[in-house]
Formats: C-alpha cells, structure tokens, sequence
C-alpha cells in the first residue's frame, strides 16, 4: 500500500572520495542521536563497511541504498522501510556526488539517490588546499544537475581561522550557505588497510570513542539547528514502504530491474531465462523453523540487514555464530550462509579452529544448503596463503596485488540451493584475493556485464562466489534458500 513517509533527510555527499563524507556523516548521526532523536543510518553503494559506523552511532541497523544493485525503484521503498518511524534519515553518499557505475550515466550514484528521494544535499568539501576556489567548485556542483538541490556546504580540514574567513567570503559571493566548519582533526581518523576503513567489529572500543569523538567535533562545529531546517525543507515521500513479508508474496510497489541478456556461450537448460515457475523448491518441512547459521564476527562482518529479514520472513530462525571463537555449528543447523569480511587477515586464526572447520567441512558434505559470498568462498577453500581452511572446495586461495572491484550483471549457470539456472541478479565484487581452483564443481554465475566470463563453485548444497549480491533485489533467493534448509532437516 502506498503511503506517505514524512521523514525529515539530509544526503551527505562531496566532490571525491576521502573528501570526509563518513567523517561528517557518522558524526552527524552521532550527535543528533545525542539529541534524542531517533535517527536512521543509510549509506549509498554497496559499501559495508561504513554502515557499521553509522550503526554505533545511531543504534539502528545501517542500510544500504544501492540503485545498481536492487534498481532505482527500490531506493525509496528500501529506504522507507528503514526510515519509519524516525525522526530524522541521514544518506552517506558514494564517491563524488555525481560519480555512479561506470558507461551507466547517473546510475547509482550519490545524485541519483539523493533525487530518488527528493533529499537536500549537503557537500563535504576538503578545503586544506584551496580558498577563493572553494567557491567556484560548489558552483560547478551546484549547477551541474539543477534537479539535485544543493542545500549548503560543510568546510572539512579547515587550516586556521584566517583560512576559514577566506572561504566563507568566497561562498558568501557564492549564495552557498556554510553549515559547518570542521578542523584538521587525525585522532579521530579511523584506521584503514588494504580494503577500506578496518570495521567495527573488529575495534568496537576504539570505534566507539572515535564516533563519540567525531559527534563532538560535529556538534563544536556544525550548525545541528540549521541542518535540521534543512532536512525538513524534504518534501512527502509517496511510495509502498519494502517489507520483507511483502517482497517474499511478491507485492512490491514495482518491478525488479530489467535483466541482463545471457552470457556469450552459456546456454540454460529448456531455453529458461529465468527461474522456473514456483521457484522449483521443495516443501517446507512440519515442526520448528529451520535454523540457518549465518557467519559473524570480526573475520565475516559483510552482510546486509535485509538478508536476515528475508530468511526471517520465509520462516527461517537466524542464529550467528563467530568462526573465531565458536568450536561448533548453532544446534539444528539446517542452512549456512557466509558472507563477506576478511578472512585473510585472521587466516591462522580460522585455521587454528580445527573443530570448526571440520563441522562446517562435514556439513556441506552431507548435502546441507550452504551460501558463502567472497570470504565465505576463501573460508570454503582448501587453503587460504597457504593455511588450511574448511576444504570444501577443491580449491586454494591467496593473497594478490590486484583490486578486483566493480559492478557485475550475472545469471545463475548452476541449479543451487541458493539460485536457480537462469536466476539473474546484479551484485559488485570488492577483493585482493584469488581463488586457483580445481576440479569438482560447477561454475555459479556466468557475468554478462562488464565482461563475460564464469565465477564460482556450485557442488552438492554449496553455493559459493566471489559476487556479493543484495537479495532485495531478488527475493527468491532468500526464500528458496530457507525452503532448502527446512527441506535439508
């Protein structure tokens, strides 16, 4: 049913990357958190990292609005669902505001989200090597696109005070409203490595003094009462909020994305181009819901809180378990799904937990249902820089110098628990990784986007890949995945 979501909001973008976007933003959640007010996290992209921080700073579960990934029609219901009943939304944008997937135009990126939800923009602007220029690149962003609304500029690694005059004065000439003025300030910074920002879970006492920090330096420098005024000036919102319940009956207020042609020499069975009617899964089995383990913990802290609203939703009990501490699978294990994370900075850890290893080992060789995203697949390998991992797969996996990172269109080549042949699915890949494989099993998705090429393991119940995939997008995967777990007891 479609509604009318009155949520005061604010998009934080800026003009690049390390412009200071998460700075400003997790700061901004943490002190009108402060305030009271019930404030709800978004972060564009499909990043999963920064959505950790948002969550410290707000209390909520941050939430992802990725309009490559789920489609633009699913911005404002994803975000409608997060954004009930709170007081104000604050959307951490991705890049440069108008930077989105690559030869796509707008798509995906922090403007067409921002417009997706008729929001305000605040630009974050590193102002530490320029002054009078400062004013000529806010008009540029200003100007660009006139239907993104450019409502002020927060001014980040301020040098001094004469600095600070200097670039008021330049956008006072401007008409572009200052809201905020923040100084150079690297305690506060958090740490990164070879992927990003190190994430929460893996430093939850340093990360919570950082945001208080960072909510500290916003309130010191940050007009709160004129952003306020800002995210009000967004207008009603009338769209069908997201539900898991509601995507699983199929009632979404619209259509997935269109989907991708078949990849060049990969046939699907029959001539499907896509999933076969009834979603070809088996019954639900009588009794209590199936326990589907899903993988935490610092070593596995990739995961879209959809994902667990879904397996909910379709009748599933979630139960998370931590590869590094825990010695055995949750009891009534039914289905396993590992996600993303690093793995490889605690591969002797992971490896050390023998017990483990081998109950996920004899798990997956029972046939149970198991759904294991990028670090899930190195976790599955035989070995990870050469430590022993669960071999599940004939396959060892390495550190590499290269970044593989980008948006991929794939179908399902392999019949899984997970997907069946012709499930189509747009997802991104984010690693340093790779995997040698050997022989045994099936490839997963075949990509048709940007370049053509097979990715993946599918044997016996075990879907794993390097593509990390929003499930919002498709929520079939979600339900044929629990429908095997119950299936699997």
């Amino acid at each position: 049913m479609v509604t009318s979501l009155n949520v005061p909001r604010l998009v934080v973008a800026a003009p690049s990357s390390g412009s200071g976007k998460t700075t400003v933003a997790t700061g901004l959640m943490a002190a009108f958190s402060e305030r009271g007010l019930a404030v709800s996290p978004h972060k564009a992209g499909p990043d999963y990292i920064d959505p950790g921080y948002h969550a410290l700073a707000t209390g909520r579960p941050g939430r992802n609005l990725d309009a490559f990934m789920c489609g633009p029609e699913l911005v404002a219901p994803l975000f409608a669902h997060g954004a009930a009943g709170c007081d104000l939304a604050i959307v951490e944008g991705v890049m440069g505001l108008y930077d989105g997937a690559a030869g796509r135009g707008e798509l995906a990126s922090t403007a067409q989200v921002a417009k997706l939800l008729r929001a305000p923009v605040v630009l974050v602007v590193d102002a530490s090597s320029q002054s009078r220029s400062v004013a000529a690149l806010v008009h540029g962003f200003a100007s660009f696109d006139p239907q993104v609304r450019l409502g002020g500029v927060i001014l980040n690694k301020v040098g001094s005070d004469r600095h600070e005059v200097m670039l008021r004065e330049a956008l006072e000439e401007a008409g572009m409203p200052v809201l905020g003025v923040l100084r150079r300030a690297p305690q506060v910074a958090a740490p990164s490595r070879h992927l990003g920002l190190v994430p929460v879970a893996e430093r939850r006492t340093d990360a919570l003094a950082a945001v208080a920090a960072l909510a500290g330096q916003v309130r010191a420098g940050c007009d709160l009462d004129a952003l306020m005024a800002l995210a009000r000036t967004a207008p009603p919102m009338h769209c069908e909020p997201w539900s898991p319940q509601g995507a699983l009956a199929g009632t979404r207020g619209s259509a997935p994305h269109p989907a991708p042609p078949s990849p060049a020499g990969l046939t699907l069975p029959s001539g499907q181009s896509g999933p076969p009617d009834g979603l070809g899964m088996p019954p639900r089995g009588p009794g209590r819901p199936p326990v589907i383990a899903v993988a935490g913990g610092p070593a596995f802290t990739f995961s879209y809180a959809e994902h667990a609203e879904l397996l909910t939703a379709a009748g599933a009990e979630v139960v998370t378990f931590d590869p590094l501490r825990d010695e055995s699978l949750p009891e009534h294990t039914a289905g396993l799904v590992i996600g993303g994370g690093f793995p490889e900075v605690y591969a002797p850890e992971l490896s050390a937990n023998e017990r483990l290893r081998e109950a996920v080992a004899a798990f997956a060789a029972q046939g149970g249902p198991v759904a294991a995203e990028c670090a899930g697949l190195l976790y599955l390998a035989r070995s990870l820089d050469g430590k022993p991992m669960c071999g599940v797969l004939d396959a060892d996996a390495r550190m590499s110098e290269r970044l593989t990172l980008g948006y991929r269109e794939a179908v399902a080549v392999s019949d899984s628990p997970l997907a069946a042949t012709g499930t189509r699915l747009r997802g991104h890949e984010f690693h340093r990784t790779v995997v040698e494989p050997g022989a045994g099993a099936s490839p997963a998705w075949g990509f048709t986007h940007p370049e053509r090429r097979v990715e993946g393991f599918v044997q016996q119940g075990v879907h794993a890949s390097y593509l990390h995939t929003h499930w919002a997008a498709e929520p079939s995967v979600a339900l044929r995945f629990a429908r095997a777990a119950a299936d699997d007891r």
